[in-house]
């Protein structure tokens, strides 16, 4: 999975992203970062934990987040997004400013987090715009040749659906598209489509505060929560020993890291499934729904080719029995199809032939 970090400049960006990736990235009050950060986050699962305590393997390999934190967006100084970058990603977050600092002056001179939301969402629109724009300037250009039966399709969607969307500024996740348009949408890499987190960044006093993003009218297709950057930032540096008590300390239940990750799972509709054994104990990601085989093929394109049938169990009867024979005379490991669906949190074992 793949987040990309972004809002206006002083929002708390990249004190986030120094809290997801317990990085140590400049974050100074009065200068805004103008760099790309790249960084990557361990995915905290329980069920991984238990995995592990059961199998003692030489390697345990949990799942992983990739997160980019771009520069703020400053339309008055003619900065805008970077592009190359967040149009690879899975999912967007926008990190809204909504904490007071007399010494932080807003760009656009004021707390309001609801307008940040429309003005970063409205960037987003136009980009998209602007992409959408010169692809059907591309395919006017291609008729003189004659367009493909596919750029037929492709221009008819982006002429009729697309552009008068973006024209009206309205964000492409308030959509509903089949799935073959999405298939045909899905290499442009369209920001207003990507689902949406925004992070409320918001006070220390609130921070565990479970009602702090209520109110907040997000665009289609967002989810909310409420975190802060600067204290989250603070916790990711202590030792894992002393993490627990400054939790309990601000009222929170967990760092904002497991949060947040916890979201863009649920943005995304991903799971996780294990593979286990004494020489490496993992946690793989895949959407729900996904089937044996493409399970297969995110752990080896090999596994995939060759499959022949997957052995199921869910993570917790693995655990009661203590190892994968025992669940077999049991009868509660399943022997499954390639187009058998996946479920969160089983285990799986695959049988293949290359």
């Amino acid at each position: 999975m793949q987040l990309g970090i972004l809002g206006l400049p002083k929002a708390g960006k990249t004190a986030l992203f120094n809290a997801l990736t317990a990085s140590r990235q400049e974050t100074g009050k009065f200068k805004a970062s103008r760099t790309t950060n790249l960084g990557v986050a361990h995915v905290d699962d329980p069920r991984l934990e238990r995995l592990r305590e059961l199998y003692s393997p030489r390697r345990c390999v949990p799942a992983q987040v990739r997160f980019v934190d771009v520069p703020g967006i400053d339309r008055g100084r003619g900065e805008t997004l970077d592009l190359a970058e967040l149009r690879m990603m899975d999912a967007l977050v926008h990190v809204v400013r909504a904490f007071e600092d007399p010494e932080l002056v807003h760009p656009a001179g004021g707390v309001d987090p609801a307008r940040d939301v429309a003005a970063v969402d409205l960037e987003l629109i136009l980009a998209d715009y602007e992409l959408v724009e010169r692809r059907l300037e591309r395919l006017v250009q291609a008729q003189k040749r004659g367009l493909t039966d596919q750029e037929k399709r492709e221009r008819a969607l982006l002429s009729e659906r697309v552009l008068p969307a973006l024209e009206a500024e309205t964000s492409l996740r308030s959509m509903e598209f089949g799935d073959e348009e999405e298939k045909q949408l899905r290499g442009y890499g369209l920001l207003s489509l990507k689902p949406m987190l925004i992070v409320l960044n918001v006070d220390e006093e609130v921070a565990g505060d479970r009602d702090a993003a209520a109110g907040l009218e997000l665009p289609p297709g967002a989810d909310v929560l409420a975190v802060s950057a600067a204290l989250e930032e603070e916790i990711s540096r202590l030792e894992p020993e002393d993490r627990g008590a400054f939790l309990a300390e601000a009222g929170l239940d967990e760092p904002s890291a497991v949060r947040v990750v916890r979201a863009g799972y649920r943005l995304l509709g991903l799971i996780s499934f294990f593979t286990v054994g004494e020489d490496e104990v993992r946690a793989w990601t895949i959407r729900r729904g996904d089937t044996a085989g493409t399970a297969a093929g995110a752990v080896h394109s090999d596994i995939e080719r060759g499959f022949i049938r997957a052995e199921v169990v869910d993570w917790r009867e693995l655990i009661d029995t203590g190892s994968l024979a025992a669940c077999r005379d049991r009868g509660t490991l399943r022997l499954e199809g390639r187009g058998y669906p996946v479920r969160d949190g089983e285990v799986v074992h695959f049988r293949f032939n290359v």
